[in-house]
């Protein structure tokens, strides 16, 4: 992150990443490889290894396509949330939100379906596979929803000390969300959650 007093050095990074860089990031916050880094290790300590890998799938999928289709309809008024809810989605718009879920949508159905299931294949069949693939998108394109723009960060300073320039970023809530998200969708399809993935998508 931008540091004062490391002038050289920062002239440097801006150089290279100042095009990927986000204006609350060169105004001196943690950029979002430190929030990706938390989220992903977070993530892969609480949840069983299928659905840390998921969560962490929708977050590559889910939040740079949201962004994508959230641009291309930002014209259609009624779509977009504004100030939202008390900060929830504040500045993102529900196209984007649906644009995101379907988008991870043909990725979780093709991982599913070429799961280690067995002979017997996915319980549930077809539709649990359409159903579980369908939900664990809108979980994740929900959870890069609910992160405002612009983030929300904490105080300078807690009780007179100073803190560091935290702020809630969609790069740890969203695998965290989501890889909870999997647990509980698995629970209604019944799967269990040692599931194994195929090791190659693409066969």
């Amino acid at each position: 992150r931008y540091r004062r007093g490391f002038r050289w050095m920062n002239d440097v990074l801006h150089f290279f990443l100042g095009k990927a860089l986000r204006k609350h990031e060169m105004e001196g916050k943690f950029t979002g490889s430190f929030y990706y880094f938390f989220g992903v290790t977070a993530n892969a300590y609480l949840f069983p290894k299928t659905a840390a890998t998921m969560g962490i799938c929708q977050l590559a999928l889910a939040d740079p396509s949201a962004s994508y289709f959230g641009r291309r309809t930002r014209h259609i008024y009624w779509s977009r949330i504004e100030n939202g809810l008390g900060g929830f989605g504040r500045n993102k718009g529900l196209l984007g939100f649906l644009g995101g879920a379907l988008f991870c949508f043909p990725f979780n159905f093709r991982v599913f379906k070429i799961a280690k299931w067995g002979v017997d294949g996915a319980p549930g069949g077809n539709m649990a596979v359409i159903s579980a693939s369908l939900l664990l998108g809108l979980a994740g394109a929900f959870a890069d929803l609910a992160v405002p723009t612009p983030a929300l960060t904490m105080p300078k300073k807690v009780m007179g000390i100073p803190v560091p320039p935290f702020h809630v970023d969609d790069n740890f809530v969203v695998p965290i969300f989501a890889g909870w998200a999997c647990t509980k969708i698995f629970e209604i399809v019944g799967w269990d959650d040692g599931l194994e993935l195929a090791k190659h998508i693409i066969l």
